[in-house]
């Protein structure tokens, strides 16, 4: 079952530091819901079983690391074969610009996280191996400051939860060393299992499924208010996780971080938390920067250099346009341009070109490199 989600995402930071510049992204994943039904794809795809079935389901599909400019090219390379079909069924296709074709992609990552595999009996179990059931009851009191589990909040969002763990630590530092218990670690498949069990008991169960991303800017402005940067810095500045890392896992190394922070580790407000995680994770999972000169090399190796380098057969100059193109961009010129260049290409005979997702990334830096003059 798709559970209704709020992706919302306001990230200062992101986009091209090759450029020195960055992007402002707004992603609704309801707008992009809604969309997935307006613009009619869901009369041939499904998600997870929600849907048309002549295409492949979408929520089923999704990998482990798929990046923005990896879904960019799943729909690139899917056009022609999805123009066709548009056309054999007679559906028309709707106009679909950058904050659609964002929204879009906030409701495919929506997607991807709520049914990244997770196991309820494995959570429940890692309850009581990582020794929270030992304060916290399942469903009673066990100690006075312990809520029990079924009345925790906020579980649909990890980093909500982390949120109100981060400033209990203390007492559980207190409470595990009394009891000479070491700090339970977490990676982000025991915290996904975790989730999916507590979502799944009835005071969880009974509120609306949110997953929200807050302030870049706003977290970090706290990073250095809080006096993280003391010690992150250099090599161990924020922004170096994993390609593909999701906020789940980003929630995991939070909750491992804050013992080794000792009586130093700074306490947060209420939504404090997910902005210093949309600070620490959003700008490299959203970034997914590219090399210019490998760019370089797929812009030519593509045909794109034969049509767009001088704006020859009326194609347009692919320096102009955003001062910034992103994958959403891309998108949004595909859908609203491909056609009319899939028909050129035919005429001429020139094949459509392909790429994966590092080719996508590469060639998105190459023409933001050329339109910042580098």
């Amino acid at each position: 079952m798709i559970e209704k989600t709020l992706l919302r995402i306001a990230i200062g930071l992101l986009a091209w530091q090759s450029m020195g510049r960055a992007a402002n992204l707004e992603m609704n994943s309801a707008r992009g819901e809604q969309l997935f039904s307006s613009l009619s794809c869901i009369e041939c795809h499904s998600v997870n079983g929600k849907g048309g079935k002549i295409g492949p389901d979408l929520g089923r599909r999704a990998g482990r690391h798929f990046t923005p400019a990896g879904l960019a090219s799943t729909m690139w390379n899917h056009a022609p074969t999805m123009w066709a079909a548009m056309q054999a069924r007679g559906v028309r296709a709707a106009s679909l610009d950058e904050q659609g074709a964002a929204d879009l992609f906030a409701w495919f990552y929506s997607v991807r996280y709520f049914e990244r595999p997770g196991d309820a009996g494995r959570g429940k179990a890692l309850l009581a191996s990582k020794h929270c059931t030992d304060c916290h009851g399942l469903t009673d009191t066990k100690l006075a400051a312990a809520k029990p589990v079924a009345q925790w909040e906020a579980t649909d969002q990890p980093m909500a939860l982390v949120d109100a763990m981060w400033n209990h630590a203390a007492a559980m530092r207190q409470e595990f060393a009394k009891r000479k218990l070491a700090w339970p670690d977490l990676n982000g498949q025991e915290f996904t299992d975790i989730l999916v069990y507590v979502r799944g008991i009835a005071a969880a169960r009974a509120s609306s499924g949110q997953f929200e991303l807050g302030s870049s800017e706003r977290g970090r402005a706290l990073f250095m208010s809080k006096g993280c940067e003391a010690c992150h810095a250099g090599k161990r500045a924020p922004g170096l996780l994993a390609p593909g890392e999701t906020l789940t896992d980003a929630a995991a190394a939070m909750w491992n971080h804050a013992p080794r922070m000792g009586p130093l580790a700074p306490s947060l407000d209420p939504g404090e938390m997910l902005d210093v995680a949309t600070f620490i994770w959003a700008q490299p999972f959203f970034t997914d920067s590219g090399n210019p000169a490998a760019g370089k090399r797929v812009f030519a190796s593509k045909g794109c250099k034969m049509c767009h380098e001088e704006g020859s057969n009326g194609a347009a100059k692919l320096t102009a346009g955003p001062a910034v193109l992103t994958s959403a961009s891309k998108v949004s010129a595909l859908w609203q341009h491909g056609p009319q260049m899939l028909e050129q290409m035919k005429n001429q005979k020139i094949p459509w070109p392909r790429f994966d997702g590092m080719q996508m990334s590469n060639l998105i830096a190459y023409l933001n490199a050329r339109k910042s003059g580098n």
